[in-house]
Formats: C-alpha cells, structure tokens, sequence
C-alpha cells in the first residue's frame, strides 16, 4: 500500500512537471512574453509558402536552408484537405514529417490550421465538404458592383466552388472541431518534447466582395437578439474597449439590447460587428476543443483592414480578426491566447500600435523580408516574433539571415533586456525625420551619417508589389532596406548596445549630472553563448564613419562619458 501510494505520488508530480512545461503566454516584468520550457522564447522565424509543407521531398532542401539562415522557428501549416482525405480517416504523415524535421534541427515549430477558411476563402477544406453544400453551406456574397480587388477575389471564390464556408453552419463547426481534435490529440502523443509551440486556427477569416453573409441562416441570426454574452462582455468592459467599438456601438446610444440592426445599425460597420462575432464564435470552439487535447498558445490571424485601398468591411475580409473588433473576438473567442497581424502594408509602425493594444502582445506571423521592421518590433513593441512569409526564398546571406545570426547569440538576454524595459527600437521610414528615444538616462538619436559629413536621411527600399493578402506571383525575396534601424539596449550605466544598419547615433542626456556627453569607447562585436565577444576597438579618424555599416547588418557596444 505505502509503495503504491508513492507511485501514485511519483506519477503526479510528474504529469503536474509536464503541464508546467508546456508552452505559455505570461507577464514578465515589462512584457507580456512566450514562455516555452519554462523560459521566455524568442522567435527568430519565418513562414513557409502554404504549399511547401504538403511535401516531404520538396521541402527536404529547405530544411537545411532554413538552419543555415539561423531560424529557431519555422511556421509551417497543417491541411484539413490532406489531414482528413476521407471523412473519419486521418493521416498525420505531414505533420510527423515536420516535427521530426524541426526537431532534428533543435527548431520548435508554429503550425498553421489551414481549415474552414483560408484568405477568405474555403479552398483548403476536404473535397466531402466542398461537395455537400447542404450539410456544409456556403456564405452567400451579394458582390459589390466595381467593388476593385475583393470583389474580383469573389467572383474567382464563386467560380471555383470555394466561397468561404457560414459560420453558422453547424455541421461544418463539428467537423471542423473533430479534425482540429484529432491534430491536436496526435500531437500531444508525437511530440512530448513540444517542438510545436503553438497552433494558428484558420487563416484570414473573413468574407470578400460584401460586409456579411447574406445566407438564409445568416438573415435570420440578423433578425435575433444581440447575445446576451456579448452584450454583458461590452457592458461591464465599456471603460476600456476600444475607440473603434465605442463609436460603432455608441451611434445607437449604447443600447443593452435588441437585435443586431438596433444595437449597432444597418451599415457595413454593424455588419463587421456581426461577422466578427460569428466568425469568432467559430474559430474560438475551434481553439477550445483543440486545447482540450492540448493547451498551447492558440491565435489568429489578421488580413489588415482597414488600408489604403481597402476601406469598408468587405475590401478586406469582414469579420475577420482586424484591431478595430479584437473586443468582440475577446467575448466570442476566449480561448484564443493573442490576435495576429500579417503586415503588408507600408505603414508597418502603425499597423504594430493598433494590435499592441489592450494587452494583446505583438507577435507577427506574416510580413514583408524588411528586416529593420524586425527592430521595431522587437525593440519598441517587446514583440517575440517577425516572420517574413515565403522565408524560404530568401537569400542565405541576406539581411534576416544576417540579422538573425547575430541575434541567436543573446535571445535569453534580449527577453530579459525585454522584461526589465531596457530596449528600444528605432526605424526611419521615408518622410519621418530623426526622433529620439530616452533610454537609460539619454536621449538617442539614429541618422544616416556620410564619412566626414553632415547627416542625411535616405529613402525606402520599395516594396515589391503584392496581391492581396501578401500574396506574390514571384519570389518574396526584396532588395536590402535601405532605412536607417536599430534595436537599442541599455546595457549597463552609461553603456548601450546597437544591432542595426545604415546609421550613426547620437546622445545627449536626459537625467541628472554632467551636460556634455561623450564616446568613451566604440566596440565592433557580436555575442556568442550570451557572452559579448569584441571583434576591434573603433578609433581616430575612423570615429567619424558611419557607426553601423551600410546595408549589411551590425553591432556594436557604445560606452559613455559625461562632463562639463
């Protein structure tokens, strides 16, 4: 009896050791960071192509590709359509595939459920859904006359047999759910050592060409009562929700119920309201039915809206996770961890403030290959992953792969820098002159420096020209950014590290003591097992070259000094 009490005891404490171990999301300090082994993680990662995981030879190459670009996460995708072929038949074959490969590499993964929708569409579903629309309905799209890209993007959905699938189809949610399940079941036996840190549910959900579905079971949840659920979530949050649900919600005098059209209108901002609920709803079970088999971070995504271009509900995926209704996703999803933004557009600084708001942390799963948008990011918004999408046509000696070697020697530093609020990002984007960030007791300023002349700013790289949802016909691959860009972190008392490209900063304090500041010491170096290793000590004349080289990117350790 006394040992099987012990075993008993044994067994617990380690089934309670493998909970604590499983990947989370916490508050640590300053930032809200991804805990993965019980440390915080960040990700140095990029997302494949959505084809490239669907087979094992061709990604076989790209694996090796990918550790040489010194990537720690890959975001990779799992495919109801290959998952579940036949209805109650699953084949996990691709998703051991990947995990093995990660593993073999010491990369964790993010795993991308391409599902119910895909770019505001239903493509990735089996073909035994795609082929009953009476038990699996479509959304009916009322296409916006000369409504420009999302328009077009609906016809082709129409003409293909891929209109995204209503969130109101009960039968497509429990077999989404199913299938989710067992993924996530398969998981958790396959992966005990939690290679896949977290799961993306859907994919830039949403409806094109129109701001709501106009189905028979869409009209009639119209005509309902506004849930009491939601209702009750905007009442009793009403002093922080934000702007953008105050003013839809406020235009009818912040009513506590009716129907949809009384509670928030008949225009294309109520419909939102009410897509995003519904949409929600369904990603959100989703989520939860998944985390019942394991609970890891869960999120998802955004097609950004709205931007230029695209400035009603519908010209980008309406319903879907945009910033302006994360408060209704809040109550109609709870289980989902975070809302992610994949940034395309040129405005990438606030595009990042809108999704860095009311707590949700900033992780980027999809962007363009700017690298000093990773700065940024990193620096001023504490985020713990950029990801450029197609990452596997980027260059193995390009400016990521050149950032995220250096970057790989001081991740557990940096996340700590991180939470004690010692970083700053700085980027120059065209048109912005240079402004300081106070760190540290000084004031830093970032310009574009010419040996042995005056500061002068320099334009942006141009964006290659892409489709809608960041998709390229080419290769993702773009020329190297130009802009001037630092990460920037307090190191020690009147010390500073620089990680960046194509600038020289400046000081000047901003706390107590001796006006005049001075360089003490300029150190080339890099970080090695977290450890700071000087390559040379920059002196004389060549003090008064550009600090950070052009293009490429650097780091360097600058020492102050102060005097009157």
């Amino acid at each position: 009896m006394r040992n099987s009490k012990l075993l008993i005891l044994v067994l617990v404490a380690a089934a309670s050791s493998a909970a604590q171990t499983l990947p989370e999301i916490r508050q640590n300090g300053a930032a809200k960071q991804l805990f993965v082994d019980n440390k915080p993680y960040i990700m140095l990662a990029g997302e494949l192509h959505n084809s490239s995981a669907s087979g094992v030879e061709y990604m076989k190459p790209i694996w090796d590709k990918l550790a040489s670009m010194h990537l720690n996460t890959v975001i990779g995708a799992v495919s109801w359509e290959i998952v579940e072929p036949e209805e109650g038949k699953f084949d996990f074959s691709l998703v051991d595939t990947q995990i093995k490969e990660a593993r073999q590499r010491q990369m964790k993964l993010v795993l991308i459920w391409f599902a119910t929708w895909k770019n505001a569409g239903s493509s990735y579903v089996p073909h035994w859904v795609k082929a009953d629309r009476k038990r699996f309905p479509p959304m009916v799209v009322k296409i916006r006359p000369n409504g420009g890209m999302s328009s077009s993007l609906a016809e082709y959905m129409e003409q293909q047999g891929i209109v995204p699938l209503s969130p109101l189809g009960e039968e497509t949610l429990k077999a989404d759910v199913k299938a989710f399940r067992a993924v996530m079941r398969h998981i958790k036996a396959v992966d005990p050592q939690h290679t896949v840190i977290m799961m993306q549910v859907e994919n830039e959900a949403g409806i094109l060409g129109d701001s709501r579905d106009r189905s028979r079971l869409a009209d009639a949840a119209w005509a309902m009562p506004v849930p009491a659920s939601l209702m009750d979530y905007l009442a009793k949050g009403k002093a922080t929700l934000l702007p953008e649900m105050l003013e839809v919600w406020g235009r009818n005098g912040y009513k506590a119920g009716g129907t949809w059209a009384e509670v928030f209108g008949t225009d294309e901002w109520a419909d939102e309201v009410f897509m995003a609920w519904h949409v929600g709803r369904f990603i959100g079970e989703v989520a939860k039915a998944g985390k019942a088999e394991l609970t890891i971070p869960m999120y998802a995504n955004a097609w950004l809206g709205p931007q230029p271009g695209q400035d009603l509900p519908g010209k980008w995926p309406s319903g879907g996770p945009v910033a302006r209704v994360m408060d209704i996703y809040r109550a109609a999803a709870p289980s989902l961890d975070l809302i992610a933004p994949d940034i395309y557009v040129p405005d990438f600084k606030g595009a990042c403030a809108l999704y860095a708001r009311s707590g949700n942390p900033l992780f980027i799963p999809e962007a363009r290959d700017q690298v000093g948008n990773l700065f940024w990011a990193f620096g001023h918004h504490s985020a713990w992953a950029w990801a450029p999408f197609g990452v596997e046509d980027l260059d193995t000696e390009g400016q990521v792969a050149q950032a995220y070697k250096l970057l790989s020697g001081m991740l557990p530093q940096l996340a700590e820098w991180q939470a004690a609020g010692k970083v700053k990002g700085i980027l120059m984007v065209d048109g912005e002159k240079p402004q300081p960030v106070a760190l540290g007791g000084y004031q830093i300023t970032l310009a574009v420096r010419r040996a042995g002349g005056p500061g002068s700013e320099t334009a942006d790289a141009k964006p290659a020209p892409l489709l809608a949802g960041g998709v390229a016909l080419s290769s993702r691959a773009m020329p190297a950014d130009t802009r001037s860009f630092a990460l920037v972190v307090n190191t020690a008392p009147d010390e500073f590290l620089f990680i960046g490209a194509n600038g020289s900063p400046s000081f000047s304090a901003d706390s107590p003591g001796p006006s005049r500041v001075g360089v003490s010491a300029r150190d080339e170096g890099r970080y090695k097992n977290g450890k700071w290793v000087s390559s040379r000590r920059i002196n004389g004349d060549e003090l008064f070259m550009p600090a950070l080289p052009s293009s490429t990117i650097g780091m360097l350790k600058i020492r102050l000094v102060r005097f009157d």
